[in-house]
């Protein structure tokens, strides 16, 4: 039985009780989460049998989640380099990774990844067929259906836990685009790769056509389903045009498909949008896919930040997690620019960790205020090194801190003049002035 099966009849499986023991839920609420579609355990059996060590629940009341995307690409392919991202990121704090190799042996890499990833690791089969198949081919326009099966079987082999399937991008959606004479066309990449296969052949989506073919490999291997947004906004000028709305549409029909396959599934979202359209963007999502766990990426609410999008991404990604996005795809400084190096990976992960932090204590989540509850009184207390193992990234805190030192007891901001102990130290020095004047009294009249 897949996840979904299993919490149709009843049954708690002990990844449904892994997940309530890191929530600090009951089992029974992540499994009758798991049942109504809002939660998903992304756990493919191939990789729950080796090395899945750190499972997440990702969905309505858990904490939000943050995934972390690593890969090669054309100009640089280094293997060493994205292992070392992958640990990297989980130390920083990802939930899961996807790998999104586009350079290279992609099978190699990912299975390299593999070995060495205990947090749940998504992938987008659509690059290898288009990449890898269409070398042996010749040309990605001579791809057929069969090969995007097999490459969408070859990674659930492999142990993916999640995929990305770009089955909501129509022949009709294409239409739209085009009448709309959008800013950005198409940015998302597989997407693009499918769009253009599509064109050139005048033909439906494969992923479309074959969906319950690909829902027959997603059982058999328990992989969650995370249905691409290939006609995402790119740009802040695109938010909630019709090609973004068709497409959400037909992805709220696959969610039902989907579930009634026994498949868990979540959507992806985008994208560009600006502030004032985020809430709205995360409601019209849930309403359309029924509850299905909402993975966005960022989202951006400007298109100027070029080497900081990471930065305006948490900004608005924990907008979305405050509205009830249930997974934030972190951005790195590189976005837009360039492949993210090691370090680039580390700032995403923290500043779209804080992000989804924050949302969570908009939200409600269980524990989410008693982490800064317990950081305020380590700072009211000048108790540093309380404080430094609280922080959310204790590396640069404790960095910071030592590079800075102050010749007091407080920070070198304030030092002497603090208002963590000076107005204290005065409400003691009053409390002891105010005992003298009482000892002295009676001693007076005595």
């Amino acid at each position: 039985m897949t996840q979904l099966e299993a919490a149709k009849r009843g049954i708690i499986t002990p990844e449904m009780e892994y997940v309530a023991e890191s929530e600090g839920l009951d089992p029974k609420y992540i499994m009758e989460g798991v049942r109504n579609g809002e939660i998903v355990i992304p756990a493919n059996r191939i990789h729950l049998s080796k090395n899945l060590r750190k499972l997440v629940g990702i969905g309505k009341g858990l904490k939000t989640k943050v995934n972390a995307n690593l890969g090669t690409s054309y100009d640089y392919v280094d293997v060493e380099e994205e292992k070392m991202k992958l640990r990297v990121a989980v130390e920083a704090g990802a939930d899961t990774v996807m790998d999104l190799s586009t350079g290279g042996d992609l099978r190699f890499i990912r299975r390299e990844l593999m070995e060495i990833c205990e947090v749940p690791l998504g992938s987008v089969p659509v690059y290898e067929a288009e990449f890898d198949a269409a070398k042996r081919k010749g040309s990605v326009f001579d791809l057929e259906e069969e090969d995007f099966l097999e490459a969408i079987e070859t990674h659930a082999k492999d142990g993916v836990d999640f995929m990305t399937i770009h089955a909501g991008i129509t022949l009709e959606g294409l239409r739209f685009m085009k009448n709309q004479r959008r800013t950005t066309w198409v940015v998302s990449r597989g997407g693009g790769l499918l769009a253009a296969w599509m064109m050139y052949h005048n033909r439906e989506n494969p992923l479309l056509t074959r969906f319950d073919d690909i829902l027959d490999i997603m059982r058999e291997y328990d992989v969650t389903v995370s249905l691409g947004d290939s006609l995402r906004p790119g740009s802040i000028a695109d938010s909630f045009d019709r090609p973004q709305i068709h497409e959400l549409l037909i992805l709220g029909e696959l969610v039902d498909r989907c579930r009634d396959a026994g498949v868990q599934v979540m959507v992806e979202g985008p994208g560009h949008v600006p502030l004032n359209e985020i809430q709205a963007q995360v409601i019209a999502q849930k309403k359309i896919t029924k509850g299905a766990p909402f993975y966005i990426l960022g989202m951006l609410p400007t298109d100027v930040a070029a080497g900081w999008d990471h930065i305006a991404g948490a900004i608005g990604g924990a907008l979305a997690g405050w509205a009830g996005a249930d997974m934030l795809c972190y951005i790195t400084p590189a976005e837009h620019l360039g492949l993210p190096t090691v370090e680039h990976v580390r700032e995403g992960v923290v500043a779209f960790k804080i992000a989804a932090h924050v949302a969570d204590i908009a939200k409600g989540v269980k524990g989410a205020a008693d982490w800064d509850l317990a950081m305020s009184r380590a700072r009211y207390a000048l108790d540093w090194e309380t404080q430094l193992k609280l922080a959310l990234d204790p590396i640069k805190a404790r960095q910071i801190f030592n590079e800075r030192a102050s010749k007091t007891v407080a920070c070198s901001m304030c030092g002497p003049f603090c208002p963590m102990n000076l107005v204290e130290k005065f409400v003691q020095d009053a409390k002891k002035a105010r005992e003298e004047v009482r000892r002295t009294l009676e001693s007076l009249t005595k």
